[in-house]
């Protein structure tokens, strides 16, 4: 039999807990968006995907979050080398504990293109019925200077009448811009163009930054993180464990100022071609107008 390393021990445990508790841990009902791996429509990205054209490069920063909150002189989450989750090593983990964060940065300016220009992956599994699964959520950030940081809109549908337990499952239909939507090897995408003209200190066709931000799915608002719409999101909690909060495994890059494509000369030649015989045309009418 294979042994399980000292790494995977813990995410072994919780997966096992989940699958026996399944059944009785179904929190939340479908909802508007994508749904989860396996389901149709669902929108998250597999890692071999060949869309990736680069990870992320450098650990700009990081800070760890405790294993429970509501107990913030207790020990700190402590799974994970953060560099081995750069380059595409998406089979490593870096937990980032309760609000824990990570910056990351990237060789080559992320850019705004078509569809999604990043992902981010967790690694959450499918338990106790399809569309259900075990999933840890963070917000996203982005940055253009490294010090102005722009969140994504995040939205969180999951009810929040019952805090959704140590091993509670989600429904990823109810959640957008939130990472950990999907489950281990598929990652969230996210699209630039939401935070276009979001302000003049973000240029969408320049970001080098991105941080993760690890969300306390806590209901009781003490300690619980809210939505771009001020619903408190809630998810696994408490997790008090040496591998709580969001475990990154890594951000792809689809899209860079690089391979992010200009406009074709012709087209570029023809748009002004066009604006100019535009210019012309309207200049004989009015001459015309005032000739008559």
């Amino acid at each position: 039999m294979r042994r399980i390393s000292a790494l995977h021990q813990p995410f072994a445990v919780l997966g096992l807990v989940a699958l026996l508790l399944g059944s009785s841990t179904k929190e939340s009902v479908a909802g508007p968006y994508d749904p989860q791996i396996g389901q149709a429509g669902s929108l998250g990205i597999a890692k071999t995907s060949s869309a990736f054209t680069e990870w992320a490069s450098s650990v700009v920063s990081i800070t760890r979050g405790p294993q429970d909150i509501t107990n913030p002189s207790g020990p700190l989450a402590t799974i994970g080398d953060p560099s081995s989750i750069l380059t595409g090593n998406t089979s490593s983990v870096v937990s980032l504990g309760d609000g824990g964060s990570i910056t990351l940065g990237f060789a080559t300016p992320i850019a705004n293109g078509a569809g999604a220009d990043f992902a981010v992956f967790e690694n959450g599994f499918t338990s106790g019925g399809a569309g259900l699964a075990y999933l840890e959520l963070a917000f996203v950030e982005v940055s253009s200077d490294g010090i102005n940081f722009f969140r994504f809109p995040s939205v969180s549908l999951t009810q929040t009448a019952t805090q959704v337990g140590s091993f509670g499952l989600l429904d990823a239909s109810n959640l957008h811009d939130l990472a950990g939507k999907y489950v281990s090897g598929y990652g969230t995408g996210f699209d630039l163009s939401e935070l276009a003209g979001v302000s003049p200190l973000l240029n969408i066709n320049h970001v080098t930054e991105v941080r993760i931000i690890d969300v306390v799915g806590s209901i009781d608002p003490r300690y619980g993180t809210r939505d771009s719409q001020g619903n408190l999101i809630n998810d696994p909690f408490k997790t008090p464990f040496a591998s709580g909060g969001f475990d990154l495994n890594g951000v792809g890059v689809i899209n860079t100022a690089a391979n992010v494509a200009a406009p074709e000369p012709a087209t570029f030649a023809c748009a002004v071609l066009g604006f100019a015989t535009f210019v012309v045309a309207s200049s004989r009418s009015k001459g015309q107008t005032r000739n008559r």
